[in-house]
């Protein structure tokens, strides 16, 4: 029989992100962050790759990369909207982690399973986050996509791009539980 761990079992049921603009001071020092980042690097990696690292922009960095987002849409043309929100996650964070999808060459392993490695780490490292009692939550958009924004503001490389922004600080008010998917609408049995 299989040693069940009902604490984590119950975590993953009732987890909950925390918007981003709802994070607060402080954030995660330098040692208390170290943890999270180890849980998350144990996430499944095919053939020991590691196709992933981390980038972690801290409180003094947000105004240069909020500026640098702004420019970074400008020059896409997108609409004053799409401008702010380009901007606002570096304009109200305190600390985030950009966990960067790094595409190796491999004859084994495929480039798709490369990124569903490195969205496993992100999805390790929020559950670590809340599981350390911090808000965090997993933000994408514009500059996550934006190969001027990535290649100045983060220093990516060609064979890089960015699975996600997880903001990490303080919770400042606990989310509303929000509808879940049905699962018998989501799930199929093959018996034989």
């Amino acid at each position: 029989m299989p040693a069940p761990n009902p604490a984590a079992l119950e975590f993953l049921h009732t987890r909950r992100s925390r918007p981003a603009k709802t994070l607060s001071a402080p954030a995660p020092t330098r040692d208390e962050l170290a943890p999270l980042l180890t849980a998350a690097a144990r996430s499944p990696d095919h053939g020991k790759l590691e196709p992933w690292r981390f980038v972690v922009i801290e409180t003094g960095a947000m105004p240069r990369l909020a500026a640098l987002a702004e420019t970074c849409a400008r020059a896409e043309g997108l609409d004053e909207d799409s401008v702010a929100k380009a901007r606002s996650q570096f304009d109200q964070g305190h600390l985030a982690v950009a966990v960067i999808e790094v595409q190796k060459p491999s004859p084994k392993i495929p480039a798709i399973e490369q990124t569903y490695s490195a969205g496993a780490v992100c999805l390790a490292l929020l559950n670590a986050a809340l599981a350390a009692g911090w808000g965090a939550n997993w933000l994408s958009g514009f500059a996550s996509h934006d190969r001027g924004f990535v290649r100045e503001g983060l220093g990516l490389a060609d064979n890089e791009r960015v699975a996600g922004f997880i903001h990490i600080a303080t919770e400042t008010a606990a989310p509303p539980e929000r509808p879940r998917p049905d699962l018998a609408g989501i799930t199929a049995w093959i018996s034989d």
